[in-house]
């Protein structure tokens, strides 16, 4: 069986997939600030959820980067595992 990883190391010498795959960059490194912060905080998604006042299938789509979290539901969510949101602009690249 072939393995993920081993996957994504060949297609990424294709310019196509490597372009595509860093697009998707931020919404990665989304995803991975809320399950770190959720984790550090201690909570299950339920848990979390029920803080939050909504549904844990919820928590689960924004974690798993399905749905787009409104700046209300950050702060929401920043709220219930005790940490604070920043939101940043910085210039793009120059490419």
């Amino acid at each position: 069986m072939t393995k993920v990883r081993d996957l994504h190391s060949q297609w990424s010498k294709v310019q196509a997939y490597k372009a595509e795959y860093d697009a998707l960059d931020e919404e990665f490194q989304l995803a991975r600030a809320l399950i770190e912060a959720r984790t550090r905080a201690g909570l299950s998604q339920t848990q979390l959820a029920r803080r939050m006042k909504t549904s844990q299938s919820y928590v689960a789509r924004i974690e798993g980067g399905k749905v787009r979290p409104s700046t209300d539901a950050l702060e929401r969510f920043a709220h219930a595992t005790g940490t604070r949101l920043r939101i940043t602009f910085e210039p793009e690249a120059a490419g």
